[in-house]
Parts: C-alpha cells; structure tokens; sequence
C-alpha cells in the first residue's frame, strides 16, 4: 500500500509501513484529489451565478454542480491522509521528531509562501476587475481592510495552518492519554469499539455525528457550501474545526488499526454507490445550481445536512476502498503525482487564477475553457516541481529527503581493429 497529501503524509512523504513497504493506494488517492483541487479551483471561474474572482462569460450550472461534488468530501479526504501518516510519523520518530518535522515542512513552507501567494492573488484580482470595469483605473484603489485575527487572509494554504492546529492539539493529547492509560486497557477497548464501528458500516454516523449536530445549532447556515473554509483568521469556524477534527481523529486511528483497512477495501464499491446516491439526494434537496442565502434551521436542514455529512463520508470511505482495491501496487505515475503534491498544492491557485484570466478573451464555452484551465496550470505546476524543486533544497525540504538527479549513463564503445 502508499503514501499521502495536501494535502500528508498530508503534506510529507512519511508513507512507509514499518516493513518498508508503501501505502500505494493511498499515494493515489491523494494524486487523485490533488488533481481534483485543480479542477475544484478552475472551475470557479466557470459556475454560474458567478461567485469568484475571475468571473469568465461562458459560465454554466453544470460547473456548479460539480464543485458541490468535489468540494463535499475533498479536504476531509486529505485530513483522514493526514491523520494517518500523522501517526506513522509520530509512531516512527517520537514526539520530539515528530514537531521538528512538521515545524520544517509545515509551518516552513506556510511562512514562506504565505506572502507571495496572496501578492500573486491580489495581482490577478486587480487585473480581473480591470478588464470587467476600465473605468476603476482612475479611480483611487480601496483602501485595505484591516488586518486583525480575525480577518488575516490564510489563503488556500489555510490547510496547512489547520494541521499545525490539529497536531498541537492531538500530538499533547495522546501523550496524556499514554500517561493515564499506561497499560494500555483503554485504548484496547477503543480499539475494539473502532474495529466494530469499521464492521458494521457505522463510520459515517459514529464520526459524522459531531459535524450534523453541530450544523443544526449554527444561527445560520451557507447549505451550498456545506462546510465554510476557514481561509479567514487565526481561529478556524466550528463548523470546519469539527469536520476536520472529527476526520484527523479518523485517520489517526486507521492506522492505529490499520487491519482494518481490508473492510474498508471490500465496502469501497458499497460506499462509492452510497456516496453518488447521497451527493444526488443533497443537489436535489439543496438546488443544482451555487445558492448564497443561509437557511435557518428546521426539518429540512435536518434532513438536507444529514444527507450532506452522510454523503461527505461514504466518498472518503469510498475513494479509499476502491483505491486499495486496484491501485495497491507500485506505479511510477502515481508515485511521481504524490511526490509532486506539495508543490502543485502550494502553487496552483495563482497559476489558476492566471489562466481563467487570460482565458477571459477566448470565444469558447466552459467545457473548452475548463480543460485548458486546468491542464495548463497542471502543466506549469508539474514542471516548475521537475525543473526547480525535486532536486533542490526546496524539494529536500518539502519531500523530506534530498534527492540526486542521475544522469542517464552512456555505452560504452569498444574499439575493434
């Protein structure tokens, strides 16, 4: 089996059993979503009602239907890869190693690239209003909105910000719980619990639970969007604090119990089929098309957030089984997309923004603009990470580990007389 991320493991290359061998599928999995982060972000240029940045004329309903898709299970997906590679590392490298690790290859790269991502953001923001109104170039520009902590923009690397989180509250409190339970008794019977939550089908209940509940008390709340992105503040909403908590925890103990994983392999398709009903039921109750209003609570948000949360689950489980069914084996591509990851991950959004813009002036409707969008920015990404970062120290230290470029060996030739 594979590695991880964003996306862990989310974001590292800690994706080894103790044996050596890989977690292959999971190396999938995570390429997979990774590339479904490209197409979540380009294709909200082309949603209608437009809700972006960069609002392209050509914009259809069925993009939005597709971003309610991907964005219902995407990030929980690479926060069970985060909790699980999460403890293979601490399993691997102890407390201590574990911090210095995630404080150079997450914290690091968070501070490093938070400022140029948001100047290459504000860039395109500024050109993108300019081509939709000229008129604002003699204008005085808007003064900036003030910078508190409630308001600092984290932009999309607010996962990374996320994980620091969740580590410094998980990391401490497994260390308390291996105090008090030196013996080991209770989390034995946790484990038992888990093995049977696993068995009966009863995950996306047992560790839904917390999110539905929490969805039914918000004065208000944005249905559309399901779980609010928290790229705004240093304190993340309740509502993401407890889907991505509940899911880390997941993930944590997967691989605390990764026996377990065969279930999750046989009840991939089962799981795959409840996830495409699910996500039907909820565009259907919820509307095909992005809705902006926040609804109150009642029986349909109920009904409607059950459907959602139930949904969010049974893609996670489902991608996961299905991954372990048929990717679990060694590929070179998958490997190289894992690799690749971080990178793609930290750069993607202004290479995104860049080309919705400079597609503005194409004369072509959304199924041809959203393919160009994505596949040039997947190119850029990819090969800057090849040219620049997989054997640089950027690379050592976004991987984890310095790699040597070898050069590709010449025969040699024998001389004859």
């Amino acid at each position: 089996m594979a590695g991880v991320t964003p996306e862990e493991g989310a974001m590292t290359n800690e994706t080894q059993r103790v044996d050596g061998t890989r977690f292959y599928a999971l190396d999938a999995v995570r390429g997979g979503a990774l590339f479904l982060g490209v197409v979540l972000h380009a294709g909200l240029a082309y949603m209608s009602p437009p809700a972006w940045i960069v609002n392209d004329p050509s914009g259809h309903a069925a993009v939005g239907s597709l971003f309610f898709t991907i964005h219902m299970f995407r990030m929980s997906l690479f926060f069970i890869l985060a909790g699980f590679f999460a403890r293979l590392l601490y399993r691997k490298r102890g407390a201590a190693g574990f911090v210095l690790d995630r404080v150079k290859r997450v914290a690091g790269p968070l501070v490093l690239f938070w400022f140029p991502v948001l100047a290459a953001i504000i860039t395109v923001l500024i050109l993108a209003a300019l081509k939709a109104n000229p008129a604002l170039a003699n204008q005085p520009p808007a003064p900036p909105p003030p910078l508190t902590a409630e308001t600092f923009p984290l932009t999309h690397l607010w996962f990374l910000y996320m994980l620091l989180l969740l580590y410094a509250v998980c990391v401490p409190l497994r260390g308390l719980l291996a105090f008090i339970d030196s013996g080991g008794a209770l989390r034995r019977a946790a484990d038992g619990v888990f093995g049977l939550v696993i068995r009966w089908d009863l995950t996306p209940l047992v560790f839904g639970l917390p999110l539905w509940l929490l969805i039914q008390v918000q004065p208000q709340w944005d249905h559309w969007l399901g779980i609010p992105t928290p790229d705004k503040g240093f304190i993340p909403n309740a509502l993401a604090s407890a889907a991505y908590l509940s899911t880390f925890v997941f993930g944590w103990c997967l691989h605390r119990n990764a026996n377990r994983l065969e279930m999750v392999r046989k009840k991939g398709f089962l799981n795959l089929f409840s996830a495409v009903a699910l996500t039907l039921a909820a565009q259907w109750l919820g509307g095909h098309q992005a809705e902006t209003d926040a609804v109150t609570g009642g029986a349909w948000r109920a009904l409607y957030s059950a459907t959602y949360v139930l949904g969010l689950w049974s893609w996670c489980l489902g991608l996961i089984g299905v991954a372990l069914r048929f990717l679990d084996r060694p590929s070179r591509f998958w490997r190289y997309m894992a690799d690749s990851a971080y990178w793609v991950y930290l750069v993607h959004l202004p290479l995104v923004l860049l080309m919705q813009y400079l597609l503005l002036d194409l004369s072509a409707p959304y199924f041809v603009k959203l393919p160009l969008a994505v596949l040039s920015t997947l190119f850029l990404s990819l090969l800057s990470y090849q040219l620049l970062v997989r054997y640089s120290f950027i690379g050592a230290i976004l991987d984890g580990r310095k790699r040597v470029l070898r050069k590709r060996q010449t025969p040699a030739t024998t001389a004859t007389v």
